[in-house]
């Protein structure tokens, strides 16, 4: 088939979660199916240019539109959020909702040269919506309803509660109209879907689960000495750095006063400055930045930490972590989606004292600590595969596009009689 991908922006390197997964897939399907990918042009014009060689040699074709990055702070940015308050749609998508996607799009739609469309993230859905002939699908990394409910739930400043509570009925609504327009629609997990049945009242979506390189990622003999604690995320995403500073403020201070020596490495993309001069003030506590390759990262660390308190979907790095033998302290936030068992496959603690607490179990039982991560790893060798995620997001794309040549068959027959 014809499959037109729409995205923010070109899914290489592999510096985040979602690039991650979106380039997984589309590499395994490019020999299947003759693939464009839609999207913005990635802020950094050496990383655009190796994204565009990389997707290439996939034989992706690529249509890339310029675009201009809004600061997310100073006063341009509150008489943004203050004006979103006159608009139907969330923040998150009348700031990506792109007129140079928009005309790209009806200019392959008006040629009729495709035959399925795929949204890569829930916001651009606005870039189709009544704009397109053919089936397009939504791949719903998250609910972000949900996201934005736990937002609110979290905020204690009466103002931005409110402002979050007004973003959350909009993401609501907006979230509701995608899933009833579009011919399918994809969640990361079961979890996911068994919501957005509930909330939405729509068929249930089908699952594409994330997954693991396994070849990629392995564990390697090593001594891990000094102790080293690994966060690692997009730090440019909103959950992520509230988790960010979960751990700065309350649990990195109580672990190190248990593990005198320990060391905590924090490593992801995009930090802001105020993550930057945070982690600076803590006692060893190290921060790096936009890496290439995260695995002499993951080949350094006694435990993963994922304190996330705020999220949606599954994370990918909890596999990343799995398939390369480390063991993971998370919060049920954090390990939602994935079909793990607490204590079995991981730690799971909710507090910062007892994250602190399983965190300094790990470093100081190495029986308990190698007993967790091959347990984890052997789960994830039979789950989380990304041949068998790329597979079943393929017998979906064929599902839909079939299933739409069926009804235009159907209904060519009925006009010539």
């Amino acid at each position: 088939m014809r499959v037109a991908i729409i995205d923010e922006e070109l899914p290489f390197p592999t510096n985040s979660g979602k690039r991650l997964r979106t380039l997984n897939l589309i590499s395994r399907l490019a020999s299947k199916h003759q693939i464009t990918y839609l999207c913005h042009r990635n802020p950094d014009a050496v990383e655009q240019s190796q994204a565009e060689r990389h997707l290439c040699e996939l034989g992706v074709e690529t249509q890339t539109v310029p675009r201009e990055i809004a600061p997310k702070s100073g006063a341009s940015f509150y008489c943004r959020l203050a004006s979103n308050l006159f608009s139907p749609v969330p923040y998150s998508v009348q700031s990506h909702d792109s007129h140079a996607v928009r005309k790209v799009v009806q200019e392959l739609s008006a040629k009729g040269e495709i035959d399925l469309w795929h949204v890569e993230w829930t916001p651009y859905a606005q870039c189709v919506r009544g704009m397109v002939t053919a089936p397009w699908l939504v791949m719903a990394h998250n609910i972000e309803s949900q996201i934005w409910l736990r937002y609110y739930q979290s905020e204690r400043n009466p103002l931005k509660r409110w402002y979050i509570g007004q973003q959350l009925r909009k993401f609501r609504r907006f979230e509701q109209r995608v899933f009833d327009e579009s011919s399918q629609n994809i969640v990361v997990s079961e979890a996911d879907a068994e919501l957005a049945a509930d909330w939405f009242s729509v068929r249930p979506p089908e699952v594409v689960a994330n997954g693991v390189d396994l070849d990629y990622f392995r564990p390697v003999a090593r001594i891990r000495a000094p102790a080293t604690i690994l966060f690692l995320g997009s730090l440019d995403w909103r959950p992520n750095q509230d988790a960010v500073r979960f751990l700065l403020d309350r649990i990195w201070p109580n672990l190190y006063s248990r593990c005198p020596g320990v060391r905590l490495s924090i490593v992801g993309r995009r930090p802001p400055t105020w993550m930057i001069e945070a982690i600076g003030r803590q006692q060893g506590a190290e921060l790096h930045s936009d890496v290439p390759d995260v695995r002499p990262h993951l080949e350094a660390a006694r435990a993963m930490v994922v304190p996330l308190r705020i999220g949606g979907g599954s994370r990918l790095k909890i596999l990343e972590a799995a398939a390369a033998g480390v063991p993971v302290v998370s919060t049920a936030v954090g390990a939602e989606g994935l079909s793990l068992a607490s204590g079995r496959h991981y730690l799971e603690a909710e507090s910062a004292e007892s994250i602190a607490e399983a965190l300094a179990i790990l470093v100081n039982d190495s029986a308990k600590s190698d007993r967790i991560a091959t347990a984890a790893r052997q789960h994830v060798q039979e789950h989380y595969g990304w041949d068998a995620c790329a597979e079943r997001l393929d017998e979906i794309w064929r599902k839909c596009g079939r299933a739409d040549t069926n009804r235009s068959e159907l209904q060519e027959s009925f006009s010539s009689r």
